[in-house]
């Protein structure tokens, strides 16, 4: 929160850049706080089956609502997807493809699952897709003397467009995993930045979950609410144990609204997808001996250190004393790298201003 961070950095909350957690400068809907204004029911407990909300995501989705589970935001459906599936003790795993989004690995760990990396390839991201297949033609010893385990792994977890590089998974990669005898997990929180759109598939493949959220497109980090399409026999598990209340009236009620406001959003999101394209000329023209711009479908660009005499902690570290944050990266896959979350032009310029006078 900005008032946290302005008693850390001894900066202003006015004067705050925050261009590190992917979050949508332009705000809610100005109608989502009007709703909430005008709220008559917040001392009831919600609809437990988020109905309305549920009713407004099948026509945005054009996805029956049957198939469809909303949550406190995706991470509660990641949750949850492994308290379904996953026994605890019992030497289960899942597919990881770092670097990549921390909660399924953070899940992996909380649900007592063994999780298996297989990194993207550093060139592009990609996915290691043949080694994946290998796996799931392994004898039992192989997959001891390899992995540590002793059966197929139960889950593959997969973001398009991936955090934090912005990269995305084709239709034929992403086929060749519905192939295997394993459920997929496809998150697609960034689905509305990017041309992607599989949540219709879930109709197609038994094998399939596709998750999304309400913190990027539609601004509401702060509410925590995102959705998933998932299998018809999956769905009876999900409504037994899910939490009965988890999705608050006022969170249910801003989703809502923003689905009806969403040609307001999506412009806005069209907005950031601008300031991405000058993102990559600003990079070109200023700073292509210092910084090298990974391609991204989001509303975030990695960039790379390649030269200068500053290491991408020390640029984080800069822009910070002068109230402009930003996520760096020194794990595997990521070594002296950077993100930037798009901003507003006049954030953005202060942005590019800034970091040119930190590089010369």
């Amino acid at each position: 929160p900005y008032e946290v961070l302005a008693e850390k950095l001894g900066i202003p909350a006015t004067e705050i850049v925050k261009l590190d957690a992917n979050e949508n400068p332009h705000g809610p809907s100005p109608k989502v706080y009007e709703a909430l204004r005008k709220a008559e029911f917040l001392h009831i407990y919600p609809d437990p089956e988020s109905t309305q909300l549920r009713n407004a995501l099948s026509e945005y989705t054009n996805v029956p609502k049957e198939y469809l589970l909303t949550g406190t935001g995706a991470d509660e459906l990641i949750d949850l997807i492994f308290r379904a599936f996953i026994t605890p003790g019992t030497g289960e795993s899942v597919i990881n493809f770092p670097p990549t989004f921390g909660m399924y690995k953070f899940d992996s760990d909380v649900n007592g699952a063994k999780c298996i990396d297989l990194y993207r390839n550093e060139s592009d991201f990609g996915i290691p897709i043949d080694s994946l297949e290998e796996i799931f033609v392994m004898e039992k010893d192989e997959l001891l003397k390899k992995f540590g385990i002793e059966k197929y792994p139960k889950i593959v977890f997969i973001t398009s467009p991936n955090n934090p590089d912005g990269s995305t998974i084709s239709d034929e990669v992403l086929k060749r995993m519905l192939k295997l005898p394993a459920l997929v997990v496809l998150d697609e929180a960034y689905f509305e930045f990017c041309k992607d759109n599989r949540i219709g598939w879930i109709k197609e493949y038994e094998n399939l979950i596709v998750l999304r959220t309400f913190s990027k497109w539609a601004a509401l980090a702060g509410m925590r609410i995102g959705y998933g399409a998932f299998p018809l026999k999956l769905m009876e598990v999900l409504w037994k144990i899910k939490q009965p209340y988890n999705v608050g009236v006022a969170a249910q009620l801003a989703a809502v609204v923003s689905l009806e406001d969403r040609a307001d959003l999506l412009y806005k999101v069209e907005l950031m997808k601008v300031e991405r394209t000058r993102f990559y000329k600003e990079m070109e023209m200023k700073f292509s001996q210092t910084l090298h711009p990974f391609p991204s479908e989001s509303n975030y660009v990695l960039c790379k250190v390649i030269g200068g005499n500053q290491s991408a902690l020390q640029i984080k570290n800069e822009l910070a004393k002068r109230g402009i944050l930003i996520r760096y990266y020194s794990s595997k896959g990521l070594q002296d790298c950077i993100r930037v979350s798009m901003g507003t032009p006049q954030q953005m310029d202060r942005f590019y201003d800034e970091l040119a006078d930190i590089l010369t």
